[in-house]
């Protein structure tokens, strides 16, 4: 009979091990409901945040985690909550299809990855000694870089229609927040192409300086807007 907390989690936790996310689910919902100052229901609230990500219940997971940080401000596990909210809006690979067309992840949308890199930061910032801070770090230097490549094909996109001034205020921004990012070059250049075109000498000057400081090689139209395929996956 499943008539106490215990009872009830360990039947949940046998059920997650057995991958059955459903039963878990309601298992994990019945305890906070009937047993909410247990220890067992403070915890469901933590393996409902993984149930509900393991269901594909994105939004439940998400919701459970907030629910979760705003009861428990001070409580050290916040870690997790703010840990897999990051995992939730992690990007996923892409699937076969995608990959057989060179589908570029670059020009994805990036809001949940900026979404995703601020909660890993949250970890980072507010949990340095936390078990999944060196992965929130690694995660973030992913999309980092994923954040950096959609910010410079936009770049590319107002250069090629001569919206110069666009260009290089979309390219500047990844210099500015993504100095170590490999799509840095490519944004430098874009800037310096930009300054140009707008005739702005001195700027483009100042720009080349620092590309000639940091990078081998002449910059080019053509090198600059060609648009590689990169796969890097998680």
């Amino acid at each position: 009979m499943l008539n106490s907390p215990v009872a009830v989690y360990n039947q949940a936790k046998k059920d997650l091990a057995d991958y059955d996310y459903n039963s878990a689910i309601k298992l994990l919902q019945r305890l906070t409901a009937v047993f909410p100052f247990t220890m067992q229901a403070r915890q469901a609230q933590l393996d409902l945040i993984f149930a509900y990500y393991r269901a594909g219940e994105n939004e439940a997971a998400i919701d459970a985690a907030n629910t979760f940080i705003q009861q428990h401000p001070t409580q050290p596990r916040c870690d997790y909550a703010w840990y897999m909210k990051g995992v939730i809006d992690f990007p996923k690979r892409a699937n076969p299809i995608e990959r057989a067309f060179g589908a570029s992840l670059s020009k994805r949308p990036p809001l949940k990855l900026r979404k995703s890199f601020d909660d890993f930061r949250t970890v980072i910032e507010r949990y340095p000694h936390s078990i999944y801070a060196r992965d929130a770090w690694q995660r973030m230097i992913y999309l980092r870089d994923r954040l950096a490549a959609y910010d410079v094909y936009v770049a590319r996109y107002y250069y090629m229609r001569g919206a110069y001034v666009a260009a290089a205020r979309r390219a500047k921004t990844v210099i500015d927040r993504y100095q170590s990012a490999p799509a840095s070059r490519s944004a430098l250049a874009l800037m310096i192409l930009s300054y140009r075109r707008l005739g702005l000498k001195t700027p483009a000057a100042q720009a080349q300086k620092v590309y000639a400081a940091n990078f081998k090689g002449s910059i080019t139209a053509a090198a600059a807007l060609r648009h590689p395929h990169w796969w890097r996956f998680w």
